[in-house]
């Protein structure tokens, strides 16, 4: 399954030189460090991944603002790209949720009872605008930056140890595989 699913990436990702061909794209896909998979970049695209994900919470915005956000910290860009898709519409009535919540204990104020209520009926634009405009938009904002600053934290430090221990392991495995056993008697 997994073969079958990095052989289908292979052939539907873009490549280098289609990113270079287009007029958009190609001032990011000249810089070839922001779409290497190295130690120090993982981690980066992560990180930027989740901060720009979470805060902004728009989807066209996330990813052109994670990817604008790798460039000055070198992160890589295809993972920023798809750690954003981590605010989903499934995701997103907790994560505002858990924002009300803790902008509420940092003294600000914002009714989480509406705020429920409004996710319950699918309120429409017109009424999430007014809960906004009201005093709620403060402790709306701490909350995302809060969770948005912490998940980027953890993202980072748990794909860092996870990217240390994935090439310690193709190391042992890749020397436990040239290792040749030897015969018992041979060893006498």
């Amino acid at each position: 399954m997994q073969n079958k699913f990095v052989s289908w990436l292979h052939r539907t990702m873009p490549k280098r030189e289609e990113l270079e061909a287009n007029r958009f794209v190609a001032p990011l896909a000249r810089r070839q460090e922001l779409w290497r998979f190295t130690r120090r970049s993982v981690p980066r695209g992560v990180a930027v991944g989740l901060l720009i994900g979470i805060f902004a919470l728009i989807p066209g915005v996330q990813i052109v603002g994670a990817a604008l956000m790798c460039v000055p910290c070198r992160g890589n860009i295809p993972i920023a790209a798809a750690m954003t898709f981590l605010s989903n519409p499934l995701t997103t009535p907790l994560i505002l949720i858990a924002s009300a919540y803790i902008g509420n204990k940092l003294g600000f104020h914002a009714d989480i009872s509406t705020l429920m209520s409004m996710v319950e009926h699918s309120a429409g634009l017109r009424e999430w605008t007014r809960w906004l405009l009201s005093d709620a938009a403060p402790a709306l904002l701490i909350g995302l930056f809060v969770i948005s600053v912490v998940s980027a934290a953890v993202g980072y430090l748990v794909s860092s140890f996870f990217w240390r221990w994935w090439i310690g392991h193709k190391r042992r495995t890749r020397h436990e595989a040239l290792v040749v056993p030897q015969p018992a008697e041979l060893l006498e």
